[in-house]
């Protein structure tokens, strides 16, 4: 009788295909009226095109980006995967340590007073300073270096991580921890079996949300702590005046945080599929 119930709730859940090709409709509606709009007023002479490239002039400066062969009389041509991977590079480990440090510390602190007492106040004292003024700090003690990047992803990324985890795991129901303990729990098992899976949500909004700044903080420290990547080359076009080319590196980072936000949310929608389960009672 449970696995009929499973099968037929799975049924349910699971949209059809015409469904999928409707959200993906709904899904472009946006993006393709900003760009026929776009298209329209640089076509009609609304805007002079020093001022805003056309979609079409971005698509073939990116493209000259990607593909061109490696010429040192432009210094875009075929550099946009080397740089794609740099900054790859430099917010995965950025990332890595910011979530393994705010999913630990926020369980600490959501669950026990102590750990509240000791960080919580610090914490918010430093997330309320703005990152960019870690810059100087970073340069100076770090240098133009790998890690001066890799700190300022880390930093910034890990308040929105801690925040929200520590928020999950002290909205923990108490019903739950009477229920565990009453099932044979041990207290010290209670953090692992209880109160971090009940977090996981909360989790994951602080992941995502950490994610997305990983990657406007990799754009300022490549343009101002380090040199490589996508954001170094959104400073040289604007050095050389490249509207185009600005556009393309503003474009790329955006593709590459909506592709990382979508992976994240697919693991959440995985994880957490016994909450669908729930809601469907």
């Amino acid at each position: 009788m449970a696995a009929d119930f499973s099968s037929a709730s799975a049924e349910v859940e699971r949209p059809t295909a015409p469904e999928r090709v409707a959200r993906l409709v709904r899904r472009l509606i946006v993006p393709g009226a900003v760009l026929a709009v776009w298209q329209v007023v640089v076509a009609a002479g609304w805007v002079p095109p020093a001022s805003l490239p056309s979609p079409a002039a971005v698509v073939e400066a990116w493209w000259v980006w990607v593909a061109g062969p490696v010429t040192p009389l432009a210094w875009y041509s075929g550099t946009w995967w080397l740089y794609l991977l740099m900054s790859l590079r430099r917010v995965a480990a950025g990332f890595a340590i910011a979530a393994a440090a705010g999913v630990g510390l926020g369980v600490l602190i959501g669950w026990y007073a102590a750990m509240e007492d000791l960080f919580d106040g610090v914490i918010n004292f430093l997330r309320a300073v703005p990152m960019t003024a870690w810059v100087p700090f970073a340069v100076f003690f770090f240098g133009i270096h790998e890690s001066a990047a890799v700190f300022l992803i880390g930093f910034g990324s890990f308040f929105p991580i801690v925040v929200n985890t520590a928020a999950g795991a002290r909205q923990t129901p108490r019903i739950l921890i009477r229920a565990a303990r009453m099932l044979g729990t041990r207290p010290r098992k209670l953090l692992v079996r209880v109160v971090l899976p009940t977090a996981l949500p909360a989790i994951f909004t602080g992941l995502r949300v950490g994610l997305g700044l990983a990657w406007v903080l990799v754009i300022v420290a490549e343009m101002l702590a380090v040199q490589g990547g996508l954001g170094y080359a959104l400073w040289s076009a604007y050095q050389f005046s490249r509207l185009d080319l600005i556009l393309a590196a503003i474009t790329s980072v955006g593709v590459l945080g909506l592709a990382s936000d979508r992976l994240v949310s697919a693991t959440a929608g995985r994880v957490l599929r016994w909450q669908r389960g729930l809601t469907g009672l």
